[in-house]
Formats: C-alpha cells, structure tokens, sequence
C-alpha cells in the first residue's frame, strides 16, 4: 500500500446524498493521499458534482424504488464498472445502493466491500415489504466484507435484529457518517448583521425565536408532528417563527397543505433545498428533529458545532446524536404533546438553550471533526485491505 493511492468508490444513490453528507469527507481522503471515485445517479444534483475537484464522478442511475428492469440494468453498469476499474475498495451508504453495490462487487471480486447503515426504511413499515427490505439488508451483510454503522445504538440494533454478525460491524470513533466540517459550521463566520440581513430577507423579526428543521419534508421526518406543535406554540406566543429547510419528498407538500389554515402558518418559511444551511443555522435558536427513524443524525452535530442545541426523538441514531439534557432534549416518536412542551420548555429558558448549545459545540469539535472522522475511515481502509 505505500506504494500507491488506495483506489476507493464510493456509491450512493443520488448525487444529494453525496454533496450534503460526504463532501468533506471526500476532500479530506484525497488530501491524505486516497483516490476517490463517486457513483451516483445522473439527477438534478448530477451537475453540481463537478464541485468536488478533487473526485472523480460516474454517472449510474439507481432506481431509489424497486423497478425490476432498471434494477437489472444499474446492477450490470456497476458490475462492469467495478471490474474495469478495479477499485480496492468499494463503500456504499443508501439502501438502494447499498444492495445493487454488496451484489455487483461481489461478482466483480472487489477485494474490499463495505456497506454504512444509516437508518432503516423498514422500521416503519409492516408486513411483506418490511420483510422484503429485511432481507435485502441481511443480504447487504453477507456479501460484504464488511459493515459499518453511524451510531452504538444502530449497530446494536442491526445486531438484534439479526441483520449483521456483531464481529461484521462496527462503528468509528464516536459516530456519525462523515462528521463535521468545523470551518464551515461555525458561528463566528456570520455577523450581527449577516444575521439581521437574512432575518429581515425572510420577513422575520430581529427579535424573533426561530425553530429550525434541516432535512427532507415527509412523513418519517416527524413534519405533520413538528407543524402541528408549532400551531398550538406560535398561538400563544406572537415572537415565535418555524423554519424547514430542505427538499419536499413523497407526501411532504399534502402534510403541510392538510395543517394549513391558521394564522401561525404565515410564520411558517419553506425554503427548500439549500446548499448553506448553516446560514440558517446562524439565525435559529434551536434545532427539531422529530424523526421516526434516522440514522445519526449529522444535521444534529452540524448544528451543534453553530451553538444550537436540539430537540429530537428518543429513537436509535439521534440518542447517540443528542446526549438527552446535556446537548438537547429527547421526546418520544410521534408525540405531538412531548413536542410541543418540550419546544416551550426550551424557547422560554434562555439559560438552559444556551448551556446546552456549548455543550453541543464542545463535543461536536472534540469528537465529530470531519477531519478526524475521516482520518479514522481511511485507517480503517487500510487495515481492512491489508488483512484481506
């Protein structure tokens, strides 16, 4: 190996996976000498790939629904591109991929295969294709050579569930997926008057409490829960305003439509898909998370590394993300009620927002460096492929 660059693909589904979760951490592996190549669908996103100089881009369209044609088809490209390329190690994250990869590099010989669970699509549903989906996970472990998972409490859940063998999955350092970029997440690179600049852009007031929500608008992000406790808080407190940042997906537009109608909506800013959220992390007082499943949350430590403090669900992933009190508050799933008191209980305790704010700032810089994380990742790589 030190002879040459290790040859690394990483795989996702879509290119927005990859430029809002990995970018960091890519650039930081080529720094330290690794040769990466990324592999994702030729979307939307596909475009602004060419961002990351450093990487090289493969355009392979993964279907993020099963579609047994197109499923065929991705799979034989990512077979054929595995063997050309011979890649020493190929390392997918999204489920989509994360199958099509586990069976393509198997066949391809790929000496190294790694797959990163970052949250199940199956916990919430039932019956057959919650099965289905079990299976294919399952499968992702057993034609790997090896697992990782963003959080102790996922990999302890994987594990229990059968999923994985404790001894084929692991999780590096104290978690998360990639880390943070500490440069680019901190509050000191926004003035008081970038602040007030981009408050008033928005029509919200300077003195203003803002709740900030960072993800996809749909139903497993817990949004029909966060809206509606919003209601019931901004009714009785005029100051308070709600922000969701990020891209509408499945039923996200018809939840919002279906709790519109009072007056708090008009306090209600949508801004979409954004490739600054930190810019709006400058402006919030808290974080929400109410998911229903979610891997580690990185959007929890990027916030932390702002000031912001978060309130999330008691659920696998975000209870390693949220040290519950110390960092942020933890509810139960899908309680409207927790929510909501918790919401309040933060906004009005100025004392207790802004400890638990340093607190989430402290270990967001000491443990969740973007450079750190990835400096452990390629280690790993290394002992990986030399044990092979």
């Amino acid at each position: 190996m030190a002879d040459r660059k290790l040859r690394v693909a990483r795989v996702s589904t879509v290119p927005f996976f990859v430029l809002t979760q990995l970018s960091s951490q890519l650039h930081t592996l080529h720094a330290l000498g690794t040769e990466i190549t990324v592999i994702a669908s030729d979307d939307e996103f596909a475009s602004q790939m060419a961002a990351l100089e450093e990487v090289a881009f493969m355009p392979i369209n993964i279907s993020r629904n099963i579609s047994p044609l197109n499923d065929v088809i991705s799979l034989m490209k990512l077979f054929r591109a595995f063997r050309s390329a011979k890649f020493d190690v190929v390392h997918s994250t999204t489920p989509k991929a994360g199958l099509l990869c586990a069976i393509a590099a198997f066949f391809a010989g790929a000496p190294i295969r790694i797959h990163t669970f970052t949250g199940q699509p199956w916990v919430t549903m039932s019956g057959f294709k919650r099965l289905i989906l079990k299976n294919c996970d399952r499968l992702i472990g057993i034609l790997n050579t090896h697992s990782y998972t963003d959080s102790d409490s996922q990999r302890q859940f994987l594990i229990d569930h059968k999923i994985v063998r404790p001894r084929g999955i692991s999780v590096l350092g104290s978690g998360s997926l990639a880390g943070v970029d500490l440069n680019r997440f901190r509050r000191s690179n926004y003035s008081g008057d970038d602040i007030l600049a981009l408050k008033d852009q928005l029509g919200i007031p300077k003195d203003s409490k803002v709740i900030l929500f960072v993800g996809r608008i749909t139903q497993d992000k817990g949004i029909r829960e966060l809206v509606t406790a919003f209601q019931q808080i901004a009714s009785n407190d005029a100051s308070v305003h709600l922000l969701l940042v990020g891209p509408f997906e499945d039923n996200g537009q018809a939840i919002l439509d279906s709790v519109s109608g009072s007056e708090a909506n008009r306090r209600i800013h949508s801004i979409g898909y954004s490739d600054e959220p930190e810019k709006y992390m400058a402006i919030a007082d808290l974080l929400c998370l109410p998911s229903y499943r979610e891997g580690f949350g990185t959007v929890v430590i990027e916030a932390g590394a702002m000031g912001l403090p978060t309130v999330g669900t008691d659920i696998y992933g975000l209870s390693d993300a949220v040290l519950n009190g110390v960092t942020g508050v933890l509810v139960p799933a899908r309680d409207t009620l927790a929510l909501e008191k918790a919401l309040v209980n933060l906004l009005n305790d100025d004392n207790a927002r802004l400890r638990m704010g340093a607190h989430a700032t402290e270990r967001a810089c000491s443990e969740f460096d973007s450079v750190k994380c990835a400096t452990l990742l390629l280690d790993d790589y290394k002992r990986l492929f030399n044990e092979r």
